[in-house]
């Protein structure tokens, strides 16, 4: 509206005649209904509350972003919707408690998830004579994980850096160690005395193992940091998982695991590189075996739907608590004696390579189930009827 209009109608409201009056109200409906458009296209969320701190209007950005509709939200309280904040000090101009508003960051969960900057305007900074404020949120949700995202990419550099130091540092001296063990385990065998003999050979032994894991772990760490770009080829995930369970059969039966497996028929293929894709099911399986006690069963089955071909591994181990399921992406996060913590960090850097989705659903006590989701093919672009038309068929 512009300035001075309202108070100009007021002086003239004495001096105005029917049809002029009509004239001037049509006028200030339209540049009302202008505002309110403009209110209701900003992607920010805007709510004006009362001097009792009731709101009394919002925009649609505001009601999609904390849940409500403004024709039932009229009249309620805003501490309902943000919490921990006196908004009575607010609104009364209190400095202490205004400054710690003037930008704030907030989390939300309901109705989705998400990041919230808001600022808070006593409408008594701007006109004495006024009461009430206005709150406008800016959804921060993208940036937070730019920025995530970001400070990711620099840790991954660095830790690339110093894995290249590491892999010329250990590996050498690895190799000099494991042809000694080599050496030293064939000079054992002369050895007379077959009590000395065979404890001798059972220390190298286990140096031979300790010296294969670590150069295992340190394949793996580089292998994280630098993995090579997908080389797609259409696959059938159900005998890429039928394949590494072939591989892991020996360590499934030592275990006395049961494994159930469930595929559709046929099981749409998918562009992978096989190789990764086989590391990723690897990984996926042997942490669910180390998971599991003796005896415990681990139910894969592959689904399809219009945009993915899913992988879907349940088993019925101890779970994951909910604070600890963020963690374990993290490079050397584990829970088991044997493990490294890479593992998911490399299913991680494979599914995202792929364009896939990763999906954790877990319960202590109750077992864990990962879906890892692929892109179809032949999923890439839908046309979609326009409402209210039919196809015709001919």
């Amino acid at each position: 509206m512009k300035p001075g209009f309202f108070d100009k109608l007021v002086d003239r409201l004495d001096h105005l005649d029917k049809g002029s009056l009509q004239s001037y109200f049509l006028r200030l409906a339209k540049e009302k209904g202008l505002m309110e458009t403009i209110f209701q296209a900003l992607e920010e969320g805007i709510i004006v509350l009362d001097p009792e701190a009731q709101i009394s209007y919002a925009n649609r950005a505001a009601e999609r972003f904390l849940g409500f509709r403004l024709e039932t939200a009229q009249g309620v309280p805003i501490r309902r919707y943000l919490k921990e904040i006196h908004w009575d000090l607010v609104l009364e101009l209190d400095e202490y408690e205004w400054s710690q508003l003037a930008r704030r960051e907030i989390e939300i969960t309901y109705p989705q998830h998400r990041f919230m900057e808001f600022y808070v305007v006593p409408l008594k900074a701007v006109d004495e004579a006024e009461e009430g404020a206005v709150v406008i949120f800016r959804d921060v949700t993208r940036e937070r994980e730019s920025t995530a995202e970001s400070i990711e990419s620099e840790r991954l550099q660095a830790l690339s850096l110093l894995a290249a130091g590491v892999a010329h540092e250990i590996g050498n001296p690895l190799n000099s160690i494991n042809i000694h063990l080599q050496l030293l385990d064939r000079e054992i065998g002369y050895l007379s005395d077959a009590l000395v003999r065979d404890e001798l050979k059972e220390l190298v032994e286990v140096s031979r193992k300790e010296v294969s894991r670590l150069d295992a772990i340190i394949r793996q760490f580089l292998k994280a940091l630098r993995p090579s770009m997908p080389e797609r080829r259409p696959n059938d995930l159900s005998a890429l998982i039928d394949e590494i369970l072939e591989v892991m059969r020996h360590e499934i039966r030592d275990r006395r695991m049961l494994v159930e497996t469930e595929y559709p028929d046929p099981v749409p293929p998918v562009p992978v590189d096989e190789t990764q894709v086989k590391q990723v099911f690897f990984n996926v399986i042997k942490n669910a075996l180390q998971a599991m006690d003796d005896g415990g069963i681990l139910k894969i089955w592959v689904q399809g739907s219009d945009r993915f071909v899913s992988a879907v591994f349940e088993d019925n181990g101890p779970g994951i608590d909910p604070e600890k399921l963020g963690a374990i992406y993290e490079p050397y996060h584990t829970t088991k004696a044997e493990g490294t913590g890479l593992g998911m960090m490399i299913v991680q850097r494979i599914m995202r390579d792929h364009g896939g989705e990763i999906e954790i659903n877990s319960e202590p006590g109750r077992g864990t189930r990962l879906t890892l989701r692929f892109p179809r093919e032949d999923a890439r672009l839908y046309l979609l009827n326009a409402p209210g038309r039919e196809v015709a068929h001919g």
